[in-house]
């Protein structure tokens, strides 16, 4: 099958193609490089270790999709599962914590809820990444996704395979969550 072709098939087809064929693992990775990349770059705040564990992040896809099996979620879930994992090591690794970008997708999350971004003062925006951190995996990409991608409600329907109801009630229950742990960890009313 040529790679025109491939094209058109679903990440499912091509991740099972992708077991012989490195072209379809080639479409894989072209279909998804730039919102793996987005999501790490967000995490560790700078270019070269950006590009460096989206890079490992695909290794590691190639060396396992032997093993990928769907179960009804979208492939990009699973790589955002690889990812998410490198990042974690990463951080352990180099004794680092989550840096600056994380801090601005927070904002543009609150963006959405009537908070401007210079209404957070240092300390509060410190306390919104330790909240996002406490997410759900699914959670934090739906964040980065909306926020930072800035996706419509449809594409991460499309996405995460529910409805767009669905989404935005996630999205609510998130802002939700994040201001119940912003209110915990203050032990005061917020003013989110």
């Amino acid at each position: 099958m040529t790679t025109d072709a491939m094209l058109g098939l679903s990440d499912d087809d091509l991740a099972l193609r992708a077991r012989q064929d490195s072209d379809a693992f080639a479409v894989l990775f072209d279909r998804h490089h730039g919102r793996v990349y987005s999501y790490v770059y967000h995490r560790v705040g700078n270019v070269p270790d950006a590009e460096d564990l989206t890079s490992r992040v695909f290794f590691q896809a190639l060396r396992g999709i032997g093993s990928y099996q769907s179960r009804g979620a979208p492939f990009i879930s699973w790589l955002y599962r690889i990812a998410h994992n490198i990042i974690v090591n990463w951080h352990r690794d180099t004794g680092r914590k989550p840096v600056e970008p994380l801090e601005r997708a927070a904002d543009r999350a609150f963006d959405g809820a009537d908070v401007t971004v210079g209404s957070l003062q240092a300390e509060e925006r410190r306390e919104l990444r330790a909240a996002i951190g406490k997410l759900p995996l699914d959670r934090q990409i739906l964040l980065v996704w909306r926020f930072v991608e800035e996706r419509s409600t449809a594409e991460i329907a499309r996405e995460m395979q529910r409805t767009e109801g669905a989404v935005k009630a996630l999205l609510h229950r998130t802002i939700v969550a994040l201001r119940q742990e912003l209110l915990r960890h203050r032990g005061t009313e917020s003013r989110i």
